[in-house]
């Protein structure tokens, strides 16, 4: 059984339809890529797994329902969302800002924070400094480390190259690519740099006006010629 399971998928926002019953999966452990031009659709599938925005269809995480659920709820169910444009507490330093992120743990967090630390170094130069004073990259790898600290099932990692410089964007995907082999982490990430979502994930799927048009391997999606003329640059 996949760990989320989506079936007819609809969401928009007041009387704009945006998606048109989308089915896709995603496996325990599994780093799955939805591809797709401005516009697709790709953001409002995250925002409507995270409960941000009404949706229709079903949703299930391990078997259970969990469309429509309240996000601090999802969160405890397991699955973390890190939404487009970083979402870190900004008034707050970086230390509160894991802090938070492991709300929902009964344990200690000391240790989970200083292995953050080691994994993006920056972050720990700047522990006591607010997230919203430090650079675009690093309030990401930020948001990515808090998402983490829950100790998820599933995270969904929204447009995390966004506005990001190239070496900041392989930093911050080769950790999660780590973390995703170490901890058995699912993420489904929504990107528009295909080249480098496809060495990232093992599967795929374009939406094209809110509908899904093609799925795959991410060899598969390299090989296919319109793929590769319309987002691999070939």
């Amino acid at each position: 059984m996949a760990l989320l399971e989506v079936q007819g998928l609809t969401a928009g926002y007041g009387i704009v339809d945006v998606l048109f019953g989308l089915d896709f999966s995603v496996d325990a452990g599994e780093a799955v890529v939805i591809l797709g031009a401005n516009g697709s659709g790709k953001t409002t599938t995250l925002r409507a797994l995270s409960g941000m925005i009404p949706a229709g269809g079903s949703a299930r995480l391990d078997g259970t329902p969990v469309l429509g659920t309240r996000p601090d709820r999802l969160l405890r169910a397991g699955v973390a969302h890190v939404p487009q444009g970083r979402g870190t507490i900004v008034d707050l330093t970086v230390e509160e800002n894991l802090r938070i992120g492991g709300s929902t743990r009964r344990d200690d967090l000391a240790g989970d924070i200083e292995r953050w630390f080691e994994v993006f170094p920056r972050l720990g130069e700047r522990r006591t400094q607010r997230a919203g004073s430090m650079s675009g990259g690093e309030q990401q790898m930020l948001a990515i480390a808090r998402a983490f600290m829950s100790r998820p099932r599933l995270v969904l990692l929204d447009e995390p190259s966004l506005g990001l410089a190239p070496l900041v964007t392989a930093e911050v995907f080769g950790q999660v690519g780590a973390l995703v082999r170490e901890t058995g982490t699912a993420v489904l990430l929504v990107e528009q740099n295909a080249n480098l979502a496809l060495d990232f994930a093992s599967r795929g799927y374009v939406l094209e006006a809110g509908r899904i048009v093609v799925s795959g391997t991410a060899d598969e999606l390299r090989g296919d010629e319109a793929i590769r003329k319309a987002y691999l640059g070939a």
